[in-house]
């Protein structure tokens, strides 16, 4: 007869050659055919061998040996599946997102999530996911990628640079979302940001102009300009949460510049 760790295994291994590389804590005591305290003392002993991980409570990923000195799935392998699992409307997004578009310098310390609420950081050996939370999530355009275990949905181009701006600090502060848009410009359609433009405050399309044409890319901003002449009604600042009126204005982008942008060559 098998010890619970052996049958445990070889449940890691079926899944693994049948392509699935996450489950459950049920699924896994109904396949053992065993109590929920003795799946759990087996998938804890898989755990300490680093074999396994878990991302979140009840859910578990298996640890191929490439990914052992991570401690767990990359995120982007993990998190389609955990979202569908938990019912979850999500992308991946800002500096996350801008990776898949060209913008490959400039990888986020934590893979970042956009969902509708806010929700807790997820800590797996030295992956760690942060959850930001988006009004109007179903609106925003997304495109699907693929991944060595699922496709994952990211955020267009143009909502990935609208993002940006409207969440500077989850993006390293505006300096660092400007320099990602020298990267990301290329990728931009602009009659498309123009639709993701309108997922958002009109105030974030007018920061994302202002810094398009500052990183020398204002043909991306053409259309996105005339949509501002026809919906912005105050003048808003450059940087969120500084004093107005501490900079010129720019009557295009009815813009304070209250703030001077460097941008990384």
């Amino acid at each position: 007869m098998k010890s619970e760790s052996q049958s445990a295994r070889d449940y890691l291994a079926g899944l693994a050659a049948a392509g699935r590389y996450d489950f459950t804590s049920r699924e896994a005591q109904a396949a053992l055919g065993v109590s929920a305290a003795a799946a759990k003392l087996a998938l804890n002993r898989l755990a300490k061998q680093g074999q396994i991980a878990s991302p979140a409570r009840g859910f578990h990923v298996i640890v191929p040996p490439e990914y052992r000195r991570l401690g767990c799935l990359p995120a982007e392998q993990f998190i389609p599946s955990l979202m569908a699992r938990r019912g979850l409307v999500y992308y991946a997004g800002l500096l996350s997102a801008a990776q898949y578009h060209g913008a490959a310098h400039h990888r986020p310390q934590a893979f970042q999530v956009i969902v509708e609420k806010n929700r807790r950081p997820i800590e797996c050996g030295a992956v760690r996911v942060v959850f930001v939370a988006r009004k109007r999530l179903a609106e925003v355009p997304v495109q699907e990628v693929n991944t060595p275990r699922g496709r994952l949905r990211v955020s267009t181009p143009e909502a990935t640079a609208i993002d940006l701006v409207g969440y500077p600090h989850h993006a390293g502060g505006l300096d660092n979302v400007a320099t990602v848009l020298t990267e990301l410009a290329e990728a931009i359609d602009p009659v498309a940001l123009v639709a993701a433009a309108g997922t958002a405050p009109i105030s974030w399309a007018q920061r994302l102009g202002y810094l398009l044409e500052r990183v020398g890319a204002a043909d991306r901003a053409q259309a996105l300009r005339e949509y501002v002449a026809r919906e912005a009604v105050d003048i808003t600042p450059l940087r969120p949460g500084k004093r107005q009126g501490a900079g010129a204005r720019d009557a295009a982008w009815k813009l304070d510049v209250n703030a001077d942008i460097d941008v990384d060559a």
